[in-house]
């Protein structure tokens, strides 16, 4: 049941995404388009709550509950940015905007770029594994193994991202001859 809302989750949140960058730039209704927009966080706060009364209904703690925790996570950390992301893809296909800016590929602008990734790496492990910790408290004496191990497999996870990040800026890639080093890039005002 937890595995088929985490897939549940992750379809409603495109289609989420969809139907507010719809309502936003095809149907001209961008108000309405944010407050649907706004609903995904719904999702994930289903998802939480499904979870808790599946551990409280006497389910064991497995790797479905410890995916949830990190599914929650990652949209926690990284939700807003895709959102903004396809946003801009969005405005400026059908909605006349610029053009967003890509990510810098050289020098101390990919650095700062991956070290800003790396820290919503972070936020996803604090809250995934704040949440499985919740959840081995409220296992109590069960068997909490498999959280335990999901938090060790965050810690892990944000170590290595760390270690990417900071191969950006021990050993930054250099410009193309000719091609200058990209400062920071223009933001979009919307």
């Amino acid at each position: 049941m937890v595995v088929t809302l985490i897939v549940a989750c992750e379809v409603g949140f495109w289609v989420l995404l969809a139907a507010g960058l719809t309502l936003r730039y095809g149907c001209r209704m961008p108000r309405t388009g944010a407050a649907v927009l706004l609903l995904e966080p719904l999702l994930e706060l289903a998802l939480l709550i499904v979870t808790a009364i599946d551990l409280r209904g006497g389910a064991t703690a497995d790797w479905k509950h410890g995916l949830a925790a990190v599914y929650i996570g990652y949209t926690v950390a990284y939700g807003h940015y895709t959102i903004r992301w396809a946003d801009g893809h969005v405005a400026h296909r059908f909605g006349g905007a610029p053009r967003p800016p890509k990510p810098p590929r050289h020098g101390m602008a990919r650095a700062r770029h991956e070290g800003k990734l790396w820290l919503r790496t972070v936020a996803m492990g604090a809250v995934a594994a704040g949440l499985l910790q919740l959840a081995v408290w409220y296992v109590g004496d069960g068997d909490t193994a498999t959280l335990r191990g999901w938090q060790l497999t965050m810690v892990r996870l944000v170590a290595i991202h760390g270690v990417i990040a900071l191969s950006y800026l021990l050993w930054p890639k250099k410009a193309p001859a000719g091609e200058p080093e990209a400062a920071r890039p223009p933001k979009v005002l919307r």
